[in-house]
């Protein structure tokens, strides 16, 4: 199983699968939440409300789930924060062994929801750090790692590139291969985990990794690009809180420090997702030939 909160797209979309006003000034308090999702299955309410707890965690917390091996000791502050609540101990079993065991599920299903809606607060263009990155760049062939509704698969194969793009949401991947028949578009699109993708050896002239799963696909990137290949790196920086996942101070030129790096940036901007100013952290950097 892939780690459970950096699944897909790896970042918490504050009040996407809620419905949250993007006026709301502060965010919103546990029992606050625990409204606003009432409507949703009660096992999926279990699922929102542990990733509503994660998020306000610290970041050594947070990384607790990234790996099997650390997860235990994860559930374990969860659980004190369960017994904190009130919960009995038959319950506090019964929601751990539900977000251990579906979690993945309920992910999917959270993206399926968050990528397929009209939300403003997700930007539907292509990002601005792609285009400026391939801008006079002799298209090849491009992976898009967790595309979602495609809507960076799409902008690149509209410029020439032999574009792959894969993700788990089932119905994003749908949005993504209606777009490019109504663009009249080759896009190959593929339903899967990270887990599942084999993205092979020395095969990609470009990989984008937008607001997805970074750090453990650091290692398949540096094999996977062909000599003179680069990579497109924009994620959040750990200081957004409301972030699960984000990186420190220069850990993205650790990550790829195998590679050349062209451009790095740490930055206030608008994000992808959330569309409100916050730290950014940016990559692009090549396979030498």
């Amino acid at each position: 199983m892939q780690p459970l909160p950096l699944l897909l797209l790896s970042f918490s979309l504050w009040g996407q699968a809620t419905q949250q006003p993007a006026a709301t000034a502060q965010p919103l308090n546990r029992e606050e939440f625990k409204k606003r999702i009432a409507s949703l299955p009660p096992d999926d309410q279990v699922y929102e409300v542990w990733r509503f707890w994660l998020v306000s965690q610290p970041s050594d917390v947070q990384k607790l789930f990234d790996k099997d091996a650390t997860k235990p000791a994860g559930f374990e502050l969860y659980r004190k924060q369960l017994q904190s609540e009130g919960d009995s101990a038959q319950d506090i079993d019964r929601k751990i062994r539900i977000i251990d065991k579906d979690g993945e599920r309920w992910e999917i299903e959270r993206w399926n929801r968050v990528l397929t809606s009209n939300s403003p607060r997700i930007n539907r263009q292509p990002n601005r750090f792609l285009v400026t990155m391939t801008k006079g760049r002799k298209p090849g062939r491009a992976l898009d790692v967790g595309m979602g509704q495609g809507r960076n698969a799409v902008w690149l194969a509209q410029q020439g590139w032999e574009t792959t793009g894969y993700d788990p949401a089932e119905r994003a991947v749908a949005l993504a291969r209606e777009a490019a028949a109504r663009e009249g578009i080759k896009l190959n699109t593929i339903i899967a985990r990270d887990s599942d993708f084999n993205m092979g050896d020395a095969k990609w002239d470009l990989i984008l990794l937008s607001y997805v799963e970074v750090r453990e696909n650091a290692e398949k990137v540096l094999r996977a690009l062909a000599p003179g290949g680069i990579v497109v790196v924009e994620y959040f920086h750990a200081d957004d809180k409301r972030a699960p996942g984000g990186f420190a101070d220069n850990e993205l030129l650790q990550l790829f420090g195998k590679l050349r790096v062209i451009r790095y940036e740490d930055a206030e901007d608008i994000g992808d997702f959330g569309m409100e100013k916050t730290r950014l952290v940016r990559l692009r950097a090549e396979k030498r030939r």
